[in-house]
């Protein structure tokens, strides 16, 4: 059964169609990967997942559970619960600037009051070996690059033992020099078996990681298919187009 559940979902502002009847499932240890040029609704449609967008119309279920149904929303302490499954990461890190990376991390898990502070610091001290910045614990955000602020958001992601991730253009606000740091951190959550969504410009990673890839184009799925069929013999005109100009 699908992990996550996505049937005609519709977005609007105004006359401006964002999300027209998009739908696809992602299973379990799935690594999806959203490409599309800018504009085209892959954000607003990550967004909607975790409620941080408010769809007019569609479905949503995760593990099972309705997030919408049909355009009407879960109740609000559900909506919670559903989103507890999942972690998003930001093109834009979203590190809060006055607490040390360590601090960043445990936050979260200290306010849901679910695991004991020595619980909590055990798992923040494996994250940051994970990420390779055990001896940036102390550090604050000013002082670590962006692929290093990356790395800790994913970290703080993984902190709440969610069971999918979301990523929107991850590495888009980073150097090319330090997207490879991030890249190969979320290489490694995909060999450890992580669900994830993935909406990015890297095509390489795309390629190489990811076991399914949907093009989206002006708020609709244009193709999806595994990235051999995708990449080396794309089906539709448009997806043609974006791969010639995306791949030079």
């Amino acid at each position: 059964m699908p992990i996550i559940e996505i049937a005609n979902l519709k977005k609007s502002y105004g006359n401006l169609d964002v999300l027209k009847q998009i739908t696809f499932d992602v299973n379990k240890n799935d690594v999806v990967a959203v490409i599309g040029p800018s504009g085209s609704g892959k954000s607003t449609m990550l967004r909607s997942l975790v409620y941080l967008e408010k769809i007019d119309d569609g479905t949503i279920c995760v593990a099972g559970n309705h997030l919408v149904k049909d355009g009407a929303y879960a109740k609000p302490q559900e909506i919670k619960e559903i989103n507890s499954k999942m972690g998003m990461v930001f093109q834009h890190f979203n590190l809060f600037p006055h607490l040390t990376v360590k601090e960043n991390l445990e936050l979260a898990p200290k306010m849901l009051k679910k695991e004991s502070p020595a619980q909590i610091q055990q798992r923040s001290s494996e994250l940051l070996k994970k990420i390779g910045l055990t001896d940036r614990a102390t550090a604050y955000p000013a002082n670590l690059s962006g692929g290093q602020k990356q790395r800790v958001a994913i970290a703080r992601a993984l902190m709440l033992n969610p069971e999918i991730l979301l990523f929107d253009e991850p590495t888009s606000a980073l150097d090319p020099e330090l997207t490879g740091e991030v890249l190969n951190v979320m290489k490694d959550l995909a060999e450890e078996h992580m669900t994830m969504i993935v909406v990015t410009h890297e095509m390489g990673f795309a390629k190489e990681v990811a076991n399914r890839v949907i093009f989206m184009d002006n708020g609709e799925i244009v193709e999806s298919g595994s990235p051999a069929e995708l990449f080396t013999n794309p089906k539709n005109e448009r997806t043609k187009a974006f791969l010639k100009r995306s791949l030079k």
